[in-house]
């Protein structure tokens, strides 16, 4: 969080950037699950009193990011095998249907961003920029699907299993597969195909999924 400090003293929407401070940290991994995350130091770390650490600790709880334990406070909330596969099943049911939708309004512009996401994820050598390409990739081929109450529950899904994602990307040496998928999808939103899009997509978060658990399996049994 050092990175992040600066003098909100006088900014009106200083809950708001703490907010999108905590979250970035929580999604990344930087904040890792079972983590407390103290309102004081917050409060000191951005000059701010208590108030609006505490207004973002309750936005974070309410989409499932930090958890209210007795005598902790805010922690980073964990995710159970039967929660990861919950939000795994609304990934995979859902942004099929956000891609289609898109793929209907896509644009050049668009596809020429997704594009230079796709490239840059498969030139990227630091492990730490992977998740966020990853995930710009994704949205930037969602976003022209006009279904916004689609794409807020997608991107709170990705949100909640962020983390999970990351790290399936670098331990699960699943970076070469996600590139292939990805060239794929992007190929079939640039031939107009909706449907292979939807398809290829499904498959690309279920393969994620799988190794994920496998990996996590692997881990709880050693």
């Amino acid at each position: 969080m050092k990175a992040r400090a600066i003098d909100l003293a006088r900014t009106a929407s200083s809950s708001d950037v703490i907010f999108d401070a905590l979250r970035d940290e929580i999604i990344s991994g930087n904040l890792q699950a079972g983590e407390s995350i103290r309102q004081e130091y917050i409060a000191k770390l951005f000059n701010v009193s208590r108030i609006p650490v505490r207004e973002a600790l309750k936005r974070l709880e309410a989409q499932g990011l930090v958890k209210n334990e007795r005598y902790k406070g805010a922690v980073v909330s964990s995710l159970s095998d039967d929660e990861i596969r919950e939000i795994y099943e609304i990934r995979m049911n859902l942004e099929p249907l956000v891609i289609q939708y898109s793929v209907e309004n896509m644009k050049p512009d668009t596809l020429a961003l997704a594009r230079e996401y796709c490239d840059r994820f498969g030139e990227e050598e630091d492990p730490a920029r992977w998740g966020e390409l990853n995930r710009n990739f994704h949205e930037t081929l969602y976003r022209e699907c006009k279904r916004p109450f689609h794409l807020k529950i997608v991107g709170e899904a990705i949100d909640r299993i962020d983390s999970y994602i990351r790290a399936q990307l670098v331990l699960t040496k699943g970076m070469n597969k996600a590139v292939v998928e990805h060239q794929a999808i992007l190929d079939a939103c640039v031939e107009g195909n909706g449907k292979l899009a939807a398809d290829l997509t499904r498959q690309h978060i279920e393969d994620s999924y799988d190794s994920l658990m496998s990996f996590l399996n692997k881990k709880g049994a050693q």
